[in-house]
């Protein structure tokens, strides 16, 4: 007997009684067997072995100021990928999304999970029922509601002194090499060139323009680090240059980088109002200290697609602890960036060994004018990936736009602005035709989800962690490279290093599996598993074997050696245990 309810603006209750003749003899599978199956898979074990070596250690109640916290200890007998946690309480009772921390090589997972709307003496009888999901594989047990101090088996490793300064190193290091990436290299040529066309000016206005710059790029850093950790604080994904992932700062930033374009073309020049800049604009040229901030920030926005040496490691150390040590290090991390300008502020005698202004610098002007367009062409690039040929070409015929505005105000019209026009429209016009042909060159038909592939990669494999152990049994190796098309270092990597030998080679063999997961877009499950790696952006390539079953991350920047020597290792373990 089967009864419900049917519901529209009033519930009227059935009840059906149901009956199944079956015929006498063997049992042979319907052709609903298989959806059963599919969805049996899902029901969560009441055991390790059902829950595919899933298993919760630990898992107790702490009261912190007036909330509730539940707070357990997951293990797996392979890596964890993107752990969650369900919990059901006492009644009235809900728990918010759980906060992930993990260890062992991400073999163990600590999680806390918040209660919401309820009080120590909700808790103080029956059992909580907790399941754990981790990708296809799930575990539901039942332990007691108990107030008690979490004891970690195996404690993460905790920032000691020592290593929160190791960390700030690293982080003014990485900030400091960034500077040299095709990303910022040419916001800081600009910087230079503005100083230089002013046939270098007095020491305090030159000292009090870079400073402005480093604050500008240092207190950008800051505002990064204050949305990383609130996005984390709400359980969202966090990473190191996921904006641009969003197609309205794609917008955004393509048309920041085409006025700065325009600017050194000559079509205008860049002022703020008077309201905001006024009492500091600098002596006789109307640049202001709000300008050079401005510059500062830019610079730091360009820099957050580009990940450089020791970059990755103090950015991932960041988002895996707590907010005071993300603002410490993401601030270390823009005092690296803004060194150069720190540099020339406190030594600005250094600008007068700059040539003095004359006809090169008509060329640089040219030269850099040329670099931020080939940047507005790989935004662009980017954006008719995430929003289609029609909506980029909209964008494109703003700048267009906005362009011919620039001339059409600034020249009177003539037969010599005409042919201005003209070439400017034209240039801008090539812009905008390169954008929109190199991705449909390297992929003609759109892409519906974050992960396919790209034409031209036929060795490469989509990404699928379950398979990835699946090789490894088989005895073979799996390199995997997390890539995004706003991602310029791992261009880099992809060009120098895996599209070449010996690496390229190495990843044809019959034993070797090249997997290449794309984080263009939003995609969970990849930031899921960086972060199993204690990795929040990337570049971000591993290699598994035999001897590596739980992965063996490589650095942001690969060489052919890197690559080959953790392939060997991988190798070698495998092969002496073959010998034992």
């Amino acid at each position: 007997m089967v009864r419900y309810l049917t519901c529209n603006d009033i519930c009227v209750p059935y009840d059906v009684a149901l009956s199944l003749d079956l015929p006498r003899g063997p049992a042979r599978e319907g052709s609903e067997a298989a959806l059963i199956g599919k969805y049996a898979m899902l029901i969560p074990g009441l055991t390790p072995r059902d829950g595919a070596g899933l298993t919760i250690e630990q898992a107790v109640l702490s009261e912190r100021g007036k909330s509730v916290v539940l707070s357990a200890e997951a293990k797996s007998a392979t890596r964890l990928t993107a752990p969650d946690l369900f919990v059901e309480g006492p009644e009235g009772a809900f728990f918010g999304r759980p906060k992930v921390t993990f260890v062992d090589q991400g073999r163990r997972a600590y999680i806390e999970v918040a209660a919401l709307g309820a009080t120590v003496s909700d808790f103080k009888d029956g059992d909580l029922t907790l399941t754990l999901v981790d990708g296809t594989r799930a575990l539901e047990t039942s332990v007691p509601a108990q107030f008690d101090a979490f004891r970690a088996t195996m404690p993460p490793d905790e920032s000691s002194e020592v290593s929160i300064w190791n960390i700030i190193a690293l982080a003014i290091l990485g900030g400091l090499i960034l500077n040299l990436m095709p990303c910022v290299l040419p916001v800081l040529s600009i910087k230079l060139l503005s100083v230089a066309n002013h046939g270098g000016g007095d020491r305090v206005r030159i000292r009090i323009g870079f400073f402005a710059s480093a604050v500008g790029v240092i207190s950008s850093l800051l505002v990064i680090a204050g949305v990383l950790a609130a996005l984390k604080a709400a359980g969202l994904t966090v990473g190191w240059g996921i904006q641009f992932q969003q197609p309205l700062f794609l917008t955004f930033m393509a048309v920041v980088v085409t006025l700065f374009a325009y600017n050194l073309w000559g079509l205008f020049e860049i002022r703020l109002p008077q309201a905001v800049t006024g009492f500091a604009a600098a002596r006789g040229h109307g640049d202001s200290i709000g300008a050079h901030f401005l510059t500062g920030a830019f610079a730091t926005l360009l820099a957050t697609p580009c990940s450089a040496p020791f970059v990755g490691t103090a950015v991932g150390f960041a988002l895996s602890r707590g907010a005071s040590e993300t603002f410490l290090v993401f601030g270390a991390l823009g005092f690296g960036l803004a060194l150069p300008y720190i540099t020339v502020g406190v030594f600005p005698g250094a600008v007068a060994r700059l040539p003095r202004p004359g006809a090169w610098m008509i060329g640089l002007r040219r030269f850099l004018s040329l670099a931020l367009a080939a940047t507005a062409i790989w935004l662009l690039s980017v954006l008719v990936r995430q929003m289609g040929v029609d909506d980029t070409v909209s964008v494109g015929a703003l700048l267009l736009l906005i362009g011919a505005a620039f001339v059409a105000k600034r020249f009177p019209v003539s037969p010599m602005t005409f042919q201005l026009g003209r070439h400017a429209g034209v240039a801008s016009a090539v812009m905008v035709i390169a954008a929109l042909a190199i991705p449909l060159i390297n992929d003609p038909a759109p892409r519906a989800v974050a992960n396919i592939q790209q034409a031209g990669d036929a060795q490469w494999a989509t990404f699928d962690i379950a398979e990835i152990d699946r090789h490894v049994r088989d005895g073979k190796r799996v390199f995997v490279d997390v890539t995004a098309d706003w991602c310029i270092t791992c261009k880099v990597n992809k060009k120098l290093v895996l599209d070449r030998d010996p690496v390229a080679a190495f990843l044809k063999r019959d034993d070797v599996v090249a997997m290449r997961a794309d984080w263009t877009l939003p995609n969970p499950d990849i930031a899921a598993y960086l972060a199993s790696f204690g990795r929040y952006g990337i570049p971000f390539n591993a290699i598994y074997g035999p001897g590596a079953p739980n992965g063996r991350a490589l650095p942001e920047l690969l060489s052919s050696g890197i690559v080959m020597d953790a392939a060997d290792v991988a190798k070698q373990s495998a092969v002496a245990g073959a010998r034992r």
